[in-house]
């Protein structure tokens, strides 16, 4: 991921007015910042996550102001390795404001989602695609204002996230 990509999407998470919503379909991802910590996890190995202070910040200064921060992931089971490595700190996204759902893949067979995957909805008008490469590494994003595109993410999003269960009430099959 290019900085600029990395820029944008924080810029974006930032200067919400409402909401933001973020749908998570892949069972791993492979971001440079991730793997490091992963690789420590898989090792046994402490974690203070000072990496994720900026957003769990940004998170904090959304609900202190009354914005909404959504996030939904979309998980095989039994769990990935990287998904049961992201659940033991789930809380602390959760203890910032954002409201985290799990959804098993099965859940969603008669639901339409959008064939790209990943994507965040920001204030119910801007919509950003995350495309990543086989190996989980993000490879671009992509930015989209058409309503016609917006509001059908919007959609399934919420459709999804009815079928979802609370991260304090999700236990993994």
């Amino acid at each position: 991921m290019r900085s600029s990509d990395r820029d944008d999407l924080a810029t974006l998470c930032r200067d919400i007015t409402h909401s933001f919503v973020h749908l998570e379909t892949r069972d791993a991802y492979g971001t440079e910042i991730e793997l490091t910590h992963w690789a420590m996890w898989l090792r046994g190995e402490p974690d203070d996550f000072a990496w994720l202070d900026w957003w769990l910040e940004m998170v904090r200064g959304h609900r202190a102001a009354g914005r909404s921060c959504r996030r939904l992931r979309v998980v095989s089971e039994p769990l990935s390795e990287y998904q049961r490595w992201v659940l033991t700190f789930t809380e602390l996204f959760v203890n910032a404001g954002e409201d985290v759902r799990y959804v098993p893949r099965p859940r969603l067979v008669s639901l339409a989602l959008p064939g790209s995957g990943d994507f965040y909805v920001f204030d119910g008008r801007v919509a950003m695609f995350l495309h990543y490469t086989g190996n989980g590494i993000n490879a671009s994003f992509e930015v989209s204002e058409d309503p016609n595109t917006v509001k059908p993410c919007m959609q399934s999003f919420e459709a999804a996230w009815n079928l979802a269960t609370v991260f304090h009430d999700y236990r993994p099959a």
